[in-house]
């Protein structure tokens, strides 16, 4: 795991205000707006935020893949519909966190079956997935 410190410089990129069309082809507008600080777009709470690299293929319905960089806040509250980091059973996963009617991590994968927590179940959530970082070449 590699943690933030607040001490880190923030790094400024160009930010064009304009979105870019996922479907048909728009113009591009030629000029920045503004600029983006991904430490800021990212991390809310430095001082609780983790990165954690992902293996396996569960949550792909969720846009994870394996080989993946998760953005995790230790400081969130989780809740119903939440991805995260999970041990469960001293096992380590990421799954979306049900909480009604029962306690379970579902995988976002149909191949993969739900964790059912029971009672004698140990389940230490660990922070809640608030960024994917991509790699796509």
């Amino acid at each position: 795991m590699i943690m933030v410190t607040p001490e880190q410089s923030k790094i400024q990129y160009p930010f064009f205000s304009t979105s870019v069309a996922a479907g048909f082809p728009s113009p591009a507008n030629d000029y920045i707006e503004q600029s983006l600080d991904l430490n800021e777009l990212c991390i809310k709470h430095p001082t609780a935020t983790f990165f954690v690299k992902v293996q396996g293929d569960s949550m792909v319905d969720a846009g994870i893949s394996s080989g993946d960089i998760l953005v995790v806040d230790r400081s969130l509250q989780a809740a119903h519909g939440d991805i995260v980091v999970a041990a469960v059973d001293g096992e380590f996963t990421v799954k979306q966190l049900q909480l009604r009617p029962i306690v379970q991590l579902i995988p976002r994968n149909p191949a993969f079956r739900a964790i059912t927590i029971h009672y004698d179940s140990e389940l230490n959530l660990f922070g809640v997935v608030t960024c994917v970082v991509k790699k796509l070449k």
